[in-house]
């Protein structure tokens, strides 16, 4: 097989993939409120359909990558969608609310092999100069699936029922499937060229199964405080949750600097590219999901706007998402990866800025200027700062750091939803939207400061050498 028909599979591969998580996300928040009246179900419960997942997906994202970089990525990505479909059928046929959430803590172990492995595979089939490029497509496929995902979802929820909603992601996980098994499997030697095989024993000591359970214990209490809190408030449990979470990572780090083969190599966190995305990803995805979750209650409780009529107002976001997402890959080519990211986050604090002075008198112009410079810039950030971490990272480590990446991913938008929860209070989150905005504006220009640690237009292109078979 030519190398370009398989760069041109593991693109097919890694979009179809993501684009099966996305949907999935999307499509169960419309179907929930038809799932608890079916299966009678109290509201705490069908709560646990999207805490469950999230907890367990967030806590393995890291380990799930690792196995990537020692077994393979095609074959951790095969054994995530396949995962993923069993999980998604057997909801459809889940005849209780404890069987939907106990398949969906399943579908999390399958996303979490899945999610790192679709950036894992393009880093292994696709040249250093031309990855962006294919990252830019996957994004822009994710904004596109988020946009569509609730559309979709509320037809077949509203005429086929709530089960028919699951059924959505077969088909897309059947050709993501078969699109990753038809990429053509990577020699051992081509995948890790600076290692030597080795035998079962070695390669389970170096996956570092305590570190793996630190990190994952470190990821679950945290996310699981952050994706309560707005519900629960800061109760005793959320301080618990947090301070667990606080002692794991301590015991973690220790771990980890003594380890001879830890799970977070010392060398891909001090990278001069790969820690700076990191947290510009973090804080950018914290400030735009932390002003849409009180703006979203703003359109239909302060402005009265009934929830398709909301979703329009909004759809500048996703839009502008997509187009900004492919137009970045050649931003960065031209400019440089800093100053597209500088860009992008600057967007992003204007659009912040501009939502929180929209007033009960503002029209739909202002509404939809503010989420078309919210989505540009997440569709920016997002785009180029995924192509900094996974391109900065050897072909040895590209799971990990497409592991960091999705956590990174998931714990900034759960940051941003539990700190407006936060200074909303017992007031309602559309009544704050103001204060709300102004802090999320200063997440964003916080997220400036690493992007001016990243190497200047000279750096942009460069990927880490690659050692090749001789």
């Amino acid at each position: 097989m030519t190398p370009r028909r398989s760069r041109r599979l593991a693109l097919a591969a890694s979009i179809t993939g993501a684009v099966l998580v996305a949907l999935d996300g999307t499509v169960l928040t419309v179907a929930q409120p038809t799932l608890q009246r079916d299966l009678h179900a109290s509201v705490a419960a069908v709560q646990w359909t999207s805490t469950g997942y999230l907890v367990t997906v967030a806590a393995l994202l890291v380990f799930a990558g690792r196995l990537g970089d020692r077994f393979g990525h095609r074959r951790v990505f095969a054994l995530g969608v396949a995962g993923f479909a069993a999980g998604s059928a057997g909801i459809a046929l889940a005849p209780g609310i404890g069987w939907v959430i106990a398949l969906r803590v399943l579908q999390g172990v399958a996303g979490a092999l899945l999610q790192p492995a679709t950036l894992g595979l393009l880093r292994t089939v696709w040249p250093a100069d031309r990855l962006p490029g294919a990252i830019a497509v996957r994004t822009a496929a994710i904004g596109l699936a988020a946009a569509a995902g609730p559309l979709v979802g509320g037809a077949l929820t509203t005429y086929l029922g709530w089960r028919a909603v699951f059924l959505l992601g077969l088909p897309p996980a059947a050709a993501a499937l078969l699109a990753a098994l038809a990429v053509p499997a990577a020699r051992p030697d081509q995948e890790r060229p600076d290692r030597e095989r080795r035998d079962r024993a070695a390669t389970a000591a170096g996956l570092d199964l305590p570190g793996a359970g630190l990190l994952a214990l470190t990821l679950a209490c945290l996310v699981h405080a952050l994706v309560t809190l707005p519900t629960d408030g800061w109760s005793a449990g959320t301080a618990l949750g947090l301070a667990t979470a606080a002692l794991a990572a301590l015991a973690l780090a220790r771990h980890e600097r003594r380890t001879a083969h830890p799970l977070l190599p010392a060398a891909l966190l001090r990278s001069p590219t790969v820690g700076p995305a990191l947290g510009i990803l973090l804080a950018a995805s914290a400030a735009v999901f932390g002003t849409l979750f009180p703006a979203t209650y703003f359109l239909q409780d302060v402005l009265g706007l009934d929830p398709l009529r909301s979703a329009l107002r909004a759809a500048p976001l996703a839009v502008a998402m997509i187009l900004t997402a492919i137009a970045s890959a050649r931003l960065a080519k031209r400019h440089g990866e800093r100053r597209t990211l500088l860009f992008g986050m600057a967007l992003i604090a204007v659009g912040t800025l501009l939502t929180a002075r929209l007033d009960p008198s503002s029209g739909a112009a202002s509404v939809g200027c503010c989420f078309l410079l919210l989505g540009s810039g997440l569709g920016a950030v997002m785009t180029t700062a995924t192509a900094v971490i996974v391109r900065g990272a050897a072909t040895t480590e590209a799971g990990v750091a497409g592991g960091l990446q999705q956590t990174a991913m998931n714990i900034g938008p759960a940051l941003g939803v539990a700190l407006a929860a936060t200074l909303a209070g017992h007031t309602a989150p559309g009544a704050a939207l103001t204060p709300t905005a102004l802090v999320a504006a200063a997440v964003a220009a916080a997220g400036t400061l690493p992007a001016l640690r990243l190497p200047g237009r000279a750096g942009a292109g460069q990927g880490p050498e690659v050692v090749t078979r001789p």
